[in-house]
């Protein structure tokens, strides 16, 4: 139901911008969202809460797409989400209009999971085997998680290829526990 939902605001927020010549302004606009998500944990909470009354939402909202300088677009789907109270799916909204960007921009997504960051030379390289096998350009998003122990994980589009340590030592232990 959220991802509808979110792709239904998505999609009018971003035609709204390409009609509008701002989809740069939009580009931006999703990334300041996004980073203030992952580092604010009341903005979070907040965005999921039923506690605060729609109209109070709404005027929060407003504030901060005033104070973040969001372009009229966002800052109206914003608004009106909270008036609706569909503010929960705001990180589902924001990872819809990037896919939109990107495919308006001829970019596949790869998703990349490593135990360890990797050094420019490897993604790089990574970059270059990820755009021959998609074919078109290709937009990496880089994480670390210490837990791979070593290797990674890529997703890029519908494919995902584990090749992390983690994944090969689960597969032993799964064949082990069919011998005993």
């Amino acid at each position: 139901m959220s991802a509808g939902i979110a792709s239904r605001y998505a999609t009018a927020v971003f035609e709204l911008s390409k009609e509008g010549g701002s989809l740069e302004s939009l580009e931006s606009d999703v990334s300041h969202l996004k980073s203030a998500l992952e580092d604010s944990a009341d903005l979070r909470s907040a965005i999921a809460s039923p506690v605060y009354s729609r109209e109070d939402m709404a005027k929060a909202i407003r504030a901060l797409a005033e104070k973040m300088g969001l372009g009229q677009f966002v800052g109206n789907a914003l608004s009106l989400m909270a008036m609706r109270r569909r503010l929960f799916v705001l990180p589902h909204l924001l990872d819809r209009i990037e896919e939109l960007i990107d495919e308006d921009k001829g970019l596949v997504k790869a998703e990349v999971v490593s135990a360890r960051a990797l050094s420019d030379d490897q993604m790089h390289r990574l970059q270059g085997s990820l755009q021959s096998v998609a074919g078109r350009d290709v937009r990496v998003e880089a994480v670390v998680d210490e837990g791979l122990i070593a290797g990674l994980i890529v997703k890029l589009g519908s494919k995902m290829v584990d090749s992390s340590l983690r994944a090969k030592l689960s597969k032993i232990e799964n064949a082990m526990k069919e011998v005993g």
